[in-house]
This record gives C-alpha cells, sequence and structure tokens, in this order.
C-alpha cells in the first residue's frame, strides 16, 4: 500500500490522538482504530507527518495543556486535565519546550521581559525581540506600532520594552548581526534562540538553517531531507510560522517549479534576500 493511499488513515489517526490526548491512549490503540498493524503504522506516521507517533502525541497533550493553562485554577489542575499522571511531568523538559515556565506561559508572559529594538534596512521596518535567552521575534512591518500589536500578540502581559541601558549584553550583538546579514555584509546569521515549536516544525527549522547562503531547496527537498517526503505541505507551514525569519532562513525554500512562492512578509522581500545572497556570494568568490 503506497504512501498516497495511507495519508487519510494518518489524518485519521491525528485527529484522534488530538482529540483523545489526555486519556492516556497507547499507539498501539491509535493503531487499532485506523487498522493498521502498529509496525506499518508508525512507519508511515513518520514518512507522513515527518514525526513519531508518540511524539505527536505527546505534542497533542502539551498542546491540551497550554490551553488549559489559560483558564484552570493553577498548573497542578491544568496538569491533570491535559491527562498528565502527575505535576512533576510538566516540569521534567517542559520549560525547555515552553521557553518559560508553565506559570509565566498561563500568564501570557507575565514575569517575562522582552526587549525589542527596530531598524530601517532596504528591505523595511524590522524589529527585533529576545528574552535573556535569545531571540525570541523577528519580523518586518510597516511601522513600529504594528509590529508591537504583532509582538505583544503571544504574550499580552509580558513585560515588553525598547532595549535601553543597562540591557542584555549580548542584544546589540545581535541587533547589528542581523543589521550586517541585511547588508550583504554577514552571510551567517548563528544566534541563540527562544522559540516554542512542534517537533515537526523545530525538525524544519533547524534543517532550514543548514541550506547555504545564496542557495535554494522546494519544499519537497527540505521534507526529503528530514526523512518526510510526503510532508512538503506540512515544511510549508512550517515556514510560515517560523517566529525568526532571517536567522531560521525560510527564505530559502522555494516552490518546486523554481519560482520564489510565498513568504509572509510577501513575495518581493523573498525574491530580494535571494538577490541579496546570490550577489554577495558572488561578489566574496570574486575577491578570492
Amino acid at each position: 500500500m503506497g504512501q498516497e493511499t495511507n495519508e487519510p488513515l494518518i489524518r485519521r489517526a491525528c485527529r484522534y490522538m488530538e482529540a483523545h490526548s489526555r486519556d492516556g491512549i497507547r499507539v498501539d490503540e491509535v493503531a487499532d482504530h485506523v487498522g493498521m498493524s502498529r509496525f506499518h503504522f508508525q512507519r508511515s506516521f513518520k514518512t507522513i507527518v515527518g514525526t513519531t507517533p508518540k511524539q505527536y502525541l505527546a505534542a497533542a497533550q502539551l498542546k491540551a495543556f497550554k490551553t488549559r493553562l489559560k483558564s484552570a485554577k493553577g498548573v497542578t489542575v491544568a496538569a491533570y486535565d491535559a491527562g498528565y499522571g502527575s505535576p512533576s511531568q510538566i516540569y521534567d523538559g517542559l520549560n525547555a519546550r515552553l521557553g518559560m515556565t508553565p506559570k509565566q506561559y498561563r500568564q501570557a508572559g507575565e514575569g517575562v521581559t522582552i526587549s525589542y529594538a527596530t531598524i530601517e534596512t532596504l528591505l523595511g521596518l524590522l524589529m527585533i525581540g529576545a528574552t535573556d535567552r535569545g531571540v525570541c521575534f523577528v519580523q518586518f512591518g510597516e511601522s513600529v506600532e504594528a509590529l508591537l500589536v504583532s509582538l505583544r500578540s503571544e504574550y499580552p502581559k509580558a513585560s515588553i520594552e525598547a532595549i535601553r541601558t543597562p540591557h542584555h549584553p549580548d542584544f546589540d550583538r545581535w541587533v547589528n548581526a542581523l543589521q550586517r546579514y541585511l547588508e550583504g555584509r554577514r552571510p551567517h546569521v548563528d544566534l541563540p534562540l527562544d522559540i516554542r515549536g512542534t517537533a515537526f516544525q523545530l525538525r524544519v527549522w533547524k534543517y532550514l538553517q543548514s541550506i547555504p547562503y545564496g542557495e535554494v531547496q522546494s519544499y519537497h527537498e527540505v521534507a526529503t531531507a528530514i526523512g518526510a517526503p510526503t510532508a512538503a505541505r506540512a515544511v510549508a507551514r512550517a515556514c510560515a510560522t517560523n517566529p525568526v525569519p532571517l536567522i531560521v532562513p525560510c527564505h530559502r525554500v522555494v516552490r518546486g517549479t523554481g519560482e520564489v512562492g510565498g513568504y509572509r512578509f510577501g513575495s518581493p522581500r523573498k525574491r530580494a534576500l535571494l538577490d541579496l545572497e546570490r550577489t554577495s556570494r558572488a561578489r566574496s568568490a570574486e575577491v578570492r
């Protein structure tokens, strides 16, 4: 049976796991639900979705927990409502996945400080936001006000302030690195990040950082490279939800036809970024 034939069953399995993530279901139960053997189900699931069923189930449970955090009377209540056996399971590694403590996430970022700066670039106004762990926000916009609306939408109770003295000692370096990249003077923007995502999104984002400066790959090529050849659409969605463009260079992913394709900040900006990289790389090659 080909993977294309399995896709409806795998989609059905995903919906089933999302609906029953708090019920303590096992992978073999999900396989039985869609009428597949455990081995065939696991292999097909990873090929199509890009993560294992266990990872997907864990992500679904985490999503349920995060939703309940915003309305439950405490982390413990939210943990049990989401199906965790004990609150300790939440704290075992969850902090790294959320980028902040469960209590801080529940309180919409309360207690978290995000500093931001805006710079004028050849491609328009760019805002950079960062916690003391790393960069969490990079976005182009038409005005500081509009960009602040986007930044605050994720953590409306976070302390969001323009960069000022004293501030994180590395912030100026991070801003400078992005500015130099947009001027064609820095090919690599390897900065510490404080971002959250599903297991699949994180795999895509990590891979995108390995695409060489000035080169492009198709959505299908990226999907194949991360071991999920039929997940090109999911790769496109991961690109569209990338919170730190430029650092995670989603603009280097194009359509299989060679067309530039979509970009959350507009195709003209995507084309300009690709032209910038190609020109800069060619110039560097001439110098050598």
